[in-house]
């Protein structure tokens, strides 16, 4: 069956089975290899992606359930005009965030949804920061600089 996803501000016409995860539709069928396949459970986060501005697993959102909704992935908000994915994308290099590696897309593509939603000049507490950042997971614990990350770039939006 086709199906049309707007990925990263492109149409993008796929003959696939609408219950297939937006996940596998990113990276076996469009080859962004960004978004990362952690749990399969949404659990852990590393699949994050937005969908209409709202950061969503999409290890288990199936295509169907997309719509006419944009989905933008993590090469679009570091590597493009996103001035949030810019400023998050800066202060993780800044703090040396990643270890390995693995989970950092699915993170950044939480802060910078969590960023985006904050009223403008907000500066989130450590507090907030946790809570918006709990549904993802870094099996290096990073998360002291995780945290320092998204307040620094919360600081250079405000």
């Amino acid at each position: 069956m086709t199906t049309t996803l707007n990925v990263n501000g492109r149409e993008q016409r796929l003959d696939i089975d609408p219950a297939t995860p937006v996940l596998w539709a990113l990276r076996d069928t469009l080859g962004l290899q960004g978004t990362k396949f952690g749990c399969g459970a949404a659990q852990c986060g590393a699949c994050t992606v937005h969908m209409d501005g709202q950061a969503i697993r999409s290890c288990v959102t199936p295509i169907s359930a997309v719509g006419k909704q944009k989905i933008t992935t993590i090469e679009a908000v570091t590597g493009g005009s996103d001035k949030v994915g810019r400023a998050v994308h800066e202060a993780w290099v800044k703090h040396d965030v990643a270890q390995c590696g693995y989970c950092q897309s699915g993170q950044m593509m939480s802060a910078t949804a969590f960023l985006k939603s904050l009223p403008k000049g907000k500066r989130p507490t450590e507090a907030e920061i946790d809570a918006a950042m709990a549904g993802n997971i870094c099996r290096c614990g990073t998360y002291a600089r995780i945290r320092a990350a998204v307040g620094d770039a919360a600081k250079s939006i405000a």
